[in-house]
């Protein structure tokens, strides 16, 4: 018969000492004892239950975290543990060098989630393969010899050769027992609940080794807890993916239109902004570029040798602020005429033609032969260019930085192509609006608002 006190929750391995005072029997209509909030002793619960070895009648013994079972007919005895604990916030894993017999006595304390090892027979107990039990070193292995030879009997009677290996790893357990030679016991428990005696408490047990780790994510599976699902953020508006509208009046018939933007991230460089309106009415369309960034800190000169036709295909971004220069033709292209483009490098110089041949200034009966003869060369040369069959310099001169000129062997350098930064003249800052532009410290200049 089981005798015990109740046990109190405490670190594993504490001593509890039962209580005196005598358990009431449960009522004749109750199956338990009626549990009280007045009732300051707590005592353990007697059941009649099955002696599972000699199948008599026994009282049964139940606590919270140890259930422990004994049978007085035939001397039959179980004691498991059931951790009534909430599982740790890490695994811990015990490695205990066994060197004399009173390592033996250590107790133990080995949960359903802990598997045991012994390398030095390459010997494993799995996880969830045993019940935890409150035991000692000597229980563990005596535990594993019963487990392995409860079906001997079967495999010998079918001549299993199996059975026979078998035999002779029991036998090397059994001279574990009695500590012939060193050897290590290892528990390992996911759950962080398990427990091995230090005998020298408080002091360190130089033969024990407490290492306490994370848990993977098939140990966290395997204890059946879910994975805390990640908080969900906000999704950032991802403006390169999407197209934007929004309402605006055609600049030739005033009618109302659509305008177009979408954000664009140039290769190399930078973002920019495309903006494209499309009247349905006169069938007016238009289209501007707009640099996605601040003013840089230097200014950008950019200078391509133009030699063959391939350099048409340039992706060029030209922004408001940037000049363009032709040396050969004696042509430059001041800041804010043509806007801000970003095509190629062919379709920048065909709109600088037009500009230049289709001025309504310099057509007509009343213009000067002399400056129409001129023009017409001016087209001339700008074909020649454009097919690659006239060699020519073209610079774009940006005080703002926010230009940009494709270099087909990037990251590697272009040898028709040079780049130039550059501190803006104060002429330059005054243009761009700069000189009196205060970042820093403007709000100590500002006066009290009344």
């Amino acid at each position: 018969m089981a005798a015990s006190g109740a046990v109190e929750p405490g670190p594993p391995g504490a001593a509890v000492a039962p209580s005196p005072a005598p358990a009431p029997p449960p009522a004749p209509d109750h199956l338990f004892r009626p549990i009280s909030a007045e009732d300051e002793e707590q005592q353990p619960t007697e059941i009649e239950s099955l002696c599972m070895n000699c199948y008599c009648n026994i009282p049964f013994f139940r606590e919270i975290i140890v259930s422990s079972f004994s049978c007085e007919h035939c001397g039959w005895n179980n004691t498991e543990i059931q951790s009534a604990g909430r599982i740790q916030d890490q695994g811990v894993r015990y490695t205990l060098s066994v060197r004399a017999l009173e390592d033996m006595n250590r107790e133990v304390v080995k949960t359903d989630s802990a598997a045991t090892r012994i390398p030095e027979l390459d010997f494993e107990i799995p996880a969830f393969s045993q019940k935890g039990a409150l035991t000692t070193v000597e229980g563990l292995i005596t535990r594993a010899i019963s487990g392995l030879e409860q079906d001997q009997p079967a495999r010998r009677a079918n001549k299993d050769a199996t059975a026979e290996r078998i035999d002779e790893f029991i036998v090397k357990l059994k001279e574990l027992k009695q500590v012939a030679s060193p050897f290590t016991l290892i528990i390992d428990d996911p759950s962080g609940n398990s427990f091995v005696e230090n005998p020298h408490a408080p002091q360190k047990d130089d033969a024990l080794v407490i290492t306490h780790y994370n848990r993977t994510r098939q140990q966290e599976e395997m204890l059946g807890l879910q994975e805390e699902a990640p908080a969900e953020k906000p999704e950032e508006e991802d403006l390169r993916n999407e197209v934007l509208q929004f309402s605006t009046n055609c600049p030739e018939c005033n009618a109302p239109a659509q305008t177009n933007m979408k954000l664009v991230q140039i290769p190399h460089f930078k973002e920019v902004i495309i903006m494209a309106t499309n009247c349905e009415n006169c069938g007016h369309r238009t289209n501007e570029v707009k640099s996605g960034g601040a003013v840089e800190p230097l200014g950008t000169r950019i200078t391509l040798h133009i030699t063959d036709a391939s350099d048409m295909t340039r992706d060029l971004l030209k922004s408001e602020t940037c000049s363009v220069e032709i040396p050969e033709l004696e042509f430059e292209l001041g800041m804010a005429v043509l806007g801000g483009k970003f095509t190629t490098l062919e379709g920048l110089l065909k709109d600088i033609r037009e500009l230049v041949t289709k001025n309504p200034f310099t057509l007509g009966d009343s213009s000067n032969p002399g400056q129409t003869e001129r023009l017409q060369e001016f087209s001339q040369k700008m074909d020649q260019i454009i097919e690659g069959n006239m060699k020519a310099h073209f610079i774009m001169d940006d005080p703002a930085g926010n230009s940009y000129l494709q270099n087909v062997y990037a990251p590697e350098d272009d040898p028709e192509m040079k780049v130039e930064r550059y501190k803006r003249t104060f002429d330059q800052n005054e243009e761009l609006g700069l000189n009196d532009m205060k970042t820093e410290g403007y709000e100590a200049g500002l006066a009290p608002q009344r």
